[in-house]
């Protein structure tokens, strides 16, 4: 072993931020290591809302009810709880960096028992800071940089050893114990002891196709952000003889491709507020946060590569489950007839609002959204036709399909009703006026939820439920969120899980 630490923890986002914080203030000699010349991973990108509960039992019973038995009650229960404790937490991390925090009631996304049990706290200022001197290279909500800013301040602070550019390539055993890493430091691989624990906090594989197609049915799935979450923290854990589930559940959406090939990342649709919460961030957001009776008007329909509509394309949380619909697969074509979908809207509906909603880490990158989406039609992002007979020969949709689809759906415009596949009519908007605009649509994943099984105590188990000695995960590594997400619930398991691991980890003898 080349040097001797209490704790490692293995990638630079909120959650090993905050594991890194936990296990310093119980007494250990930390190690953040991180595979990236820059830190941050996907959380930086994030709208930086942190979910609380003002009411445990109730935010219980709707964890309970999202998560459909994918998730033991007991660890439910330890996030609702946790919920109910992290707020002076995050104020004692913001108080030591001159931020201030805020609060906010925020419903939950879905009309179940305990929905308006929940709120956040986020990061409202920090003194001397500014995003695009700190982090130039980020685009995205603009909270989760100022949280993760203060992380990056109480790290700086507390002393807290950091390596970038340093892969960890696999954990080290003695026996059945996890006793170090193996990291590709300066290009030299060196051998780094963890004298209790190794704390697994480096993210998902939402960017690695190799895994998607491994656990997911729909093809292809395209990232919106980060290119460093590839599972390396999934494959060093089944390696150890690690657990894993919600494989297959990913924060989603769908979205557009950008033709140019050095901006690797598919773009979301605009974020319209759900039905219930409009994410609490009204600052964020183009539109005011309203009820399922008070929507904005979304100006386009997704058709199929048949030119039929298969999907209420506006559903209670689009950032969940936008992409659910496209997963289906025609064993007799043996294709996927919704990947790509058509995305369909007119020349009124394109003066409305920005389409897109461009996020990334990634250095070099850079993109805006134009406000009245013609610099994306001028790149080849949005396509333009001047008659449904155009858009027909562009899309390769037969012309009677497509004018039956656009006429169908005029019509549920003009009722007020969409009786087959139930949007809200308060969003619906025909579609008349030329020239069109479409684009292929595809499903994109935000992050991924699985990973290694971990218990109360965030170590992590193996198949037989027995925990793995010295080896704690947290974050979106194994998130407990297995059927439906719920909005800001990532960075609640990465503040609740980092602090639990980090104590946790620190406390091994």
């Amino acid at each position: 072993m080349n040097e001797t630490y209490d704790v490692i923890v293995v990638g630079y986002g909120f959650a090993g931020a905050v594991a890194a914080i936990a296990a310093h203030d119980a007494g250990a000699k930390v190690l953040l290591i991180e595979k990236m010349k820059t830190p941050g991973g996907i959380s930086i990108c994030s709208a930086g809302g942190i979910r609380i509960s003002k009411d445990k039992d109730q935010s219980l019973r709707y964890l309970e009810r999202t998560n459909g038995d994918t998730a033991p009650v007991s660890l439910l229960d330890t996030l609702a709880t946790g919920m109910t404790e992290i707020s002076s937490f995050v104020e004692k991390l913001a108080a030591k960096t001159q931020a201030t925090t805020k609060t906010t009631t925020a419903n939950a996304n879905y009309p179940f028992p305990g929905y308006d049990s929940f709120g956040f706290i986020s990061i409202a200022s920090i003194e001397n800071y500014d995003q695009d001197e700190a982090y130039p290279n980020v685009r995205g909500m603009r909270g989760g940089a100022r949280l993760f800013q203060v992380l990056e301040r109480n790290l700086a602070d507390r002393g807290i050893e950091v390596l970038l550019s340093s892969p960890v390539k696999k954990l080290l055993r003695e026996g059945e114990r996890i006793v170090g890493i193996e990291a590709q430091i300066s290009g030299k691989m060196t051998a780094l002891s963890a004298q209790k624990a190794v704390i697994l906090a480096c993210g998902g594989f939402e960017a690695s196709a190799e895994m998607q197609k491994s656990y997911w049915q729909e093809q292809d799935v395209q990232p919106v952000a980060f290119l460093g979450n590839e599972g390396d923290g999934i494959r060093m854990a089944q390696a150890v003889g690690a657990d894993l589930w919600h494989m297959w559940h990913y924060h989603g959406t769908y979205g557009v491709k950008h033709p140019d090939p050095k901006y690797p990342f598919a773009i979301r649709l605009a974020r319209l507020p759900d039905w219930l919460s409009g994410h609490g961030f009204p600052e964020n957001n183009a539109f005011a946060t309203g009820s399922k009776s008070d929507q904005p008007r979304m100006p386009w329909i997704v058709l199929d590569k048949n030119g039929r509509r298969f999907m209420n394309e506006y559903p209670p949380y689009l950032q969940d489950t936008g992409h659910r619909a496209m997963a289906h697969y025609n064993p007799d074509t043996q294709n996927y007839p919704r990947i790509p979908a058509w995305l369909v809207l007119d020349d009124e509906g394109r003066q409305l609002f920005p389409l897109g909603m461009p996020s990334y880490h990634q250095e070099g990158v850079s993109f805006e959204w134009s406000e009245d989406n013609k610099v994306e039609i001028e790149a080849g992002i949005l396509h333009q036709a001047s008659s449904l007979e155009e858009l027909s020969q562009k899309t390769g949709i037969a012309l009677a399909v497509l004018k039956q689809s656009i006429e169908d759906w005029n019509e549920c415009c003009k009722n007020g009703l969409d009786e087959e596949f139930g949007r809200p009519s308060e969003t619906m908007m025909a579609i008349k006026k030329p020239p069109f605009v479409f684009a292929e649509l595809w499903p994109i994943v935000s992050n991924t939820q699985g990973g290694p099984v971990h218990d109360d105590k965030n170590q992590v188990l193996n198949p037989f439920g027995e925990a793995i000695p010295g080896l704690y995960a947290a974050g979106e590594l194994g998130s407990l969120f297995g059927h439906l997400y719920l909005s800001g619930g990532n960075i609640a398991e990465c503040f609740i899980g980092g602090k639990i691991a980090g104590e946790n980890a620190a406390a091994e003898s």
